[in-house]
């Protein structure tokens, strides 16, 4: 019955194409970019539950609250899960790909069949990044995905009071899911018929270079961004937690913008979907990703100047001296 209604699926994604990680994404940068204009624009018209739903953190939803929503809302603690399944899922991806180039073959028939379901159908799945890129862009995020486990399960401080919608749990985990797929779906050696090449130094491009150096740097400067805001609340001598409390952080890129954090995820993803230029599906996670992160850094960035009164007026949301 399993097997018959799977197979009876493959032929409808093979038959029309479907690419359901594309189709993921499209979801997510329409519904980001529709909500988050509105919640910029229009907040005030609309329902508690909107309000409620899309907010979360420090720019949290203030306000009389909907029962319903109220329910469907998880601990932002739990964020550290999405990131131990792509701490996890990154790795297999990892393993999957070293292994192709190392032994010269094709990915096993089970991730080839599945590769296909996620991405298209068999037919439409083509060939359109060498193994060298995709072993690089593999590695990188795999860099981030294992630095962000660390981050969240053993050095960032949640706030037992803050929540987070049910939706924003899912889509971290879909996010990943989505995006590590995407590095193995148009990859020599996991497109049927092809094989992956040697990979040596020699054969790195210039461009690949300079794009891992740039990416290596905003992962640096990520994690330097986040352990000011670890500092701000424990004591600078006996390392304990003193407060749960937002408080106001300066230093480093704090300096300039508000949420450099979230402008260096925006370069590492920027780099990415550079390296994987010719793959459509690396364009729509930038997309997703950009849209994301600005819209949050646009209400971290109103919620800052609300409640900080001497809040630097030269300090930007997300992009220094322009946004």
């Amino acid at each position: 019955m399993v097997l018959s209604l799977i197979s009876s699926l493959e032929e409808l994604i093979d038959q029309y194409k479907i690419n359901l990680i594309q189709v993921i994404f499209i979801v997510f940068i329409v519904t980001i970019v529709l909500l988050g204009s509105l919640m910029t624009l229009v907040e005030s018209h609309l329902p508690n539950c909107i309000r409620q739903s899309f907010r979360y953190g420090k720019h949290s939803h203030k306000g009389e609250t909907d029962a319903l929503i109220s329910h469907l809302e998880v601990p932002k603690a739990w964020f550290s899960h999405f990131y131990i399944f792509a701490f996890g899922w990154s790795l297999l991806a990892l393993y999957f790909i070293s292994s192709s180039i190392l032994t010269q073959t094709t990915a096993p028939e089970y991730v080839l069949r599945f590769l296909d379901f996620m991405c298209g159908g068999h037919t439409q799945r083509q060939v359109q990044v060498d193994s060298n890129t995709a072993l690089i862009g593999t590695v990188l995020l795999t860099l981030q995905c294992v630095r962000r486990f660390y981050e969240t399960n053993f050095v960032q401080i949640f706030s037992k009071r803050s929540r987070i919608n049910l939706s924003h749990y899912a889509v971290g985990h879909i996010h990943y899911f989505g995006a590590i797929i995407a590095l193995l779906a148009n990859t020599a050696g996991f497109v049927r018929g092809s094989k992956p090449a040697p990979f040596t130094l020699s054969n790195v491009s210039l461009l690949q270079a300079t794009y891992t150096l740039v990416f290596l740097f905003a992962w640096l400067q990520q994690y330097a961004s986040n352990m000011l805001l670890v500092r701000l609340r424990k004591d600078a001598k006996t390392g304990a937690v003193q407060t749960e409390a937002h408080l106001l952080p300066s230093g480093g890129w704090f300096n300039l913008i508000s949420s450099p954090h979230m402008f260096f995820e925006v370069v590492m993803y920027y780099c990415l979907a550079d390296l994987f230029t010719p793959i459509s599906t690396w364009k729509l996670i930038f997309l997703w990703v950009a849209s994301n992160q600005t819209i949050n850094a646009l209400l971290t960035h109103q919620w800052y100047k609300e409640n900080f009164k001497d809040y630097p007026k030269q300090r930007h949301a997300i992009i220094p001296w322009l946004l």
